[in-house]
């Protein structure tokens, strides 16, 4: 497949960009946000913040309450891997995978991405907007595409895909714009006089969608 054949297939999400394909998209949190979280999010740190345990400091400066630091966001939105009810493990082994994955907004029939068989993370960038305060329940939800970017790297053919949702209370408030980044690409064959001159070529092939 020439360069002008494999780029040509990503037109249609050149097209779509500012395209929200989140819209029926909207996950919660495990938990809501607690102060014995916060004290073990801070612990390891050993950061210390007024602002991050006492009611009357965080009142004193115009908070709801006790905030969270903003780098523990993704504490607050991450799903349970596990439920009541639920088997997340049917195998044994170091290598075992749970049987149950996480929802993502951008991977489905419903958008017109062309077949990638490789992916990993490239960016991660987030807009904070309101403090996230003890006894807050935070959510996620939205897929708007920002920007596709096709591109040949070292490790195959595919495209860059910038991906922003939004994080908000359960008062409706945003908290957070949160931006993701991917690589998704299919590996090309190299010949063995590439690979010779270029050894690190063939890697870097981080999991899959």
């Amino acid at each position: 497949m020439n360069s002008a054949t494999w780029m040509q297939e990503w037109q249609a999400m050149i097209d779509s960009v500012g395209t929200d394909f989140g819209v029926q998209y909207n996950q919660h949190g495990a938990d809501a946000v607690e102060v014995g979280a916060i004290r073990r999010f801070l612990e390891p740190l050993e950061f210390d913040c007024a602002l991050h345990r006492d009611p009357q400091a965080a009142l004193e400066h115009g908070y709801r309450g006790i905030i969270a630091p903003y780098s523990s966001l993704m504490t607050w939105i991450t799903p349970a891997l596990w439920e009541p009810g639920r088997q997340v493990w049917d195998a044994a082994g170091s290598d075992a995978q749970p049987n149950a994955a996480m929802r993502f907004p951008w991977i489905g029939d419903h958008i017109p991405q062309p077949p990638t068989t490789r992916s990993f993370a490239t960016d991660l960038q987030v807009e904070y907007v309101e403090p996230i305060v003890v006894g807050d329940r935070l959510s996620i939800s939205g897929a708007k595409l920002l920007a596709c970017k096709p591109k040949e790297t070292s490790v195959g053919r595919g495209a860059f895909l910038m991906w922003q949702s939004e994080v908000r209370n359960q008062n409706g408030s945003l908290v957070a714009r949160v931006c993701f980044e991917r690589y998704c690409y299919n590996p090309v064959a190299r010949s063995a006089q590439e690979s010779a001159a270029t050894p690190e070529a063939g890697r870097g092939t981080h999991g899959g969608n």
